[in-house]
């Protein structure tokens, strides 16, 4: 039986099922196995995806640890007929790759399969580098407990960046809510922002994104603007980034995250939902006892910061007050990026109201953009 082809479901045989047999069993070899049956039959069958449906029988925290834990290859899809915040937050931390919802979802569903279908077969399609996977539903935040630090510039360069070299499907998110900032380094300017998300928070999906999403005009990034306002900023909690960036999963390759440095329940819930923290710093004193302090603060938080947690110096030059040995003596992250000090070409894009970068292959790049490119290409090799 081909792999890419074949679809183990985990389910009833009951409305859901037949919805989704109806939908997929001309594509795909579907094999049905009872929630209370699955222990006994899973070495009878086995396939790189598997679907979860909603049952009565068992719950699917434990059946997606199952397969996990047999198969620690396997992507798993659950299927509910509703949003279940909770269910979402229970089902992904079990190991589940998306949570659909049938039939709201079921003209995306098989693309869904497919894409994943074409990474567990080593096929990353349509990428421009050879280490890029579609779908992968990444968050990346770019957090830093200093201010002035260039933390907007370079959040927003790299996800222009990472646009231009690759097909991936990228949106930014401006989470610094009372005064955002991110705009004016993309040139863009728009009447709605994140908060128009708010009435639909509960049931979320790719189109009311898109619909409030601004595009930068050279790589067609989309960003979700920050309101802008303090009264409206207190209406956004921690609930409501949460869901936010789990429907952004569902529907982008990567979501780049600016954060403010004030830690509260918004910036502590993206940190918690991300995949990756690039924490931006710049080689002097007072940037490394604020990292120690951030470090403490994560700790107590229960953050993890283990894997996750990249540091990204920016300003490098030779009037540093450290280099990066001094730096890697007194901390134990990862450096993944090193920016040079460009006053010059950064202050003149900012001040003319447009990105660092304009088209894909650019000749004439200023040495911050250089370096934020070989950064990109190393994350996504």
């Amino acid at each position: 039986m081909n792999m890419q082809k074949s679809l183990l479901v985990i389910g009833e045989p009951n409305d859901l099922y037949d919805a989704i047999q109806e939908s997929l069993e001309a594509r795909f070899e579907i094999k049905l196995i009872k929630p209370n049956q699955l222990r006994a039959e899973f070495d009878q069958y086995y396939s790189n995806i598997a679907l979860v449906l909603q049952n009565e029988t068992e719950p699917p925290q434990d059946i997606i640890s199952f397969l996990v834990n047999e198969n620690p290859q396997i992507a798993i899809l659950y299927i509910h007929d509703r949003q279940d915040f909770h269910m979402l937050r229970e089902i992904i931390r079990a190991g589940a790759t998306d949570y659909m919802v049938i039939p709201d979802e079921m003209d995306i569903l098989e693309e869904r399969i497919r894409g994943i279908a074409s990474i567990k077969a080593g096929v990353a399609e349509g990428a421009a580098t050879s280490g890029f996977k579609r779908g992968s539903g990444q968050v990346f935040a770019f957090y830093s407990g200093k201010g002035g630090v260039g933390k907007t510039f370079l959040s927003s360069a790299f996800a222009q960046t990472l646009k231009l070299e690759s097909t991936a499907k990228v949106l930014f998110v401006d989470l610094n809510l009372q005064y955002g900032g991110a705009e004016t380094f993309f040139g863009v300017e728009g009447n709605r922002s994140l908060i128009d998300l708010k009435p639909v928070i509960h049931e979320i999906n790719d189109n009311h994104i898109r619909n409030i999403s601004e595009n930068e005009p050279s790589s067609k990034l989309e960003i979700l603007i920050s309101p802008r306002d303090a009264e409206l900023a207190e209406s956004i909690d921690g609930d409501f980034v949460t869901r936010l960036l789990r429907a952004c999963r569902r529907s982008y390759d990567f979501i780049i995250v600016d954060l403010p440095s004030e830690m509260d329940e918004v910036t502590y819930a993206a940190l918690e939902e991300s995949d990756r923290i690039y924490y931006v710093m710049t080689l002097d004193t007072p940037s490394i006892r604020v990292l120690k302090h951030v470090e403490e603060l994560l700790l107590r938080l229960g953050i993890e910061s283990e894997g996750r947690l990249e540091l990204i110096i920016n300003e490098k030059g030779r009037e540093n007050e450290l280099n990066k040995k001094d730096l890697e003596r007194f901390v134990q992250y990862p450096i993944s990026a090193e920016i040079k000090r460009d006053i010059k070409g950064v202050q003149a894009a900012i001040n003319q109201g447009r990105p660092v970068r304009s088209v894909q292959k650019e000749k004439k790049m200023i040495p911050a953009a250089k370096d934020v490119h070989k950064w990109v290409h190393s994350m996504l090799k």
